[in-house]
């Protein structure tokens, strides 16, 4: 079976509580889960039209609060966005850049994870699978494990 979407990524963070609050309040996304697991507590949150999920972890000695960096958040109206999450308190690095690809701007969680908001100058389709790769065309391939 094909690999078809990431389901949950795992965003360090030094208090839970408070990235939950970041979250949910500054970023409008929704709280999927918040349970005590024993020895750790599972809070996980989503935007809320996307497919992917965000666990906001303490526990893995490996990824320290803040650490993470890389992910990239899409809209269509990168202005309004922009506009939008700065009256709820998101403090954006400068304001909008005009990249190669795309127009973005990056902010930081309240625990120095860093985020890109980002609109693509062209939209594209993936194809499903079989698709275009998002590479100018190429399908990359990679031999089967075995």
């Amino acid at each position: 079976m094909p690999i078809d979407h990431v389901q949950i990524v795992s965003i360090p963070v030094s208090d839970q509580d408070r990235a939950r609050d970041f979250y949910v309040n500054a970023l409008d996304w929704e709280l999927v889960s918040d349970n005590d697991e024993g020895d750790r507590r599972w809070v996980e949150v989503a935007p809320r039209h996307g497919q992917t999920s965000f666990t906001l972890v303490t526990w893995f000695e490996s990824m320290p609060a803040g650490s993470m960096r890389g992910i990239v958040l899409d809209t269509d109206d990168i202005e309004h966005t922009y506009q939008e999450l700065a009256e709820r308190g998101i403090i954006f690095e400068g304001p909008i850049e005009e990249g190669p690809f795309s127009r973005l701007a990056t902010f930081n969680d309240p625990d120095g994870n860093a985020f890109v908001l980002h609109q693509l100058y062209q939209p594209r389709s993936r194809g499903g699978r079989g698709g275009r790769g998002g590479r100018g065309g190429r399908v990359l391939a990679y031999p089967a494990a075995g």
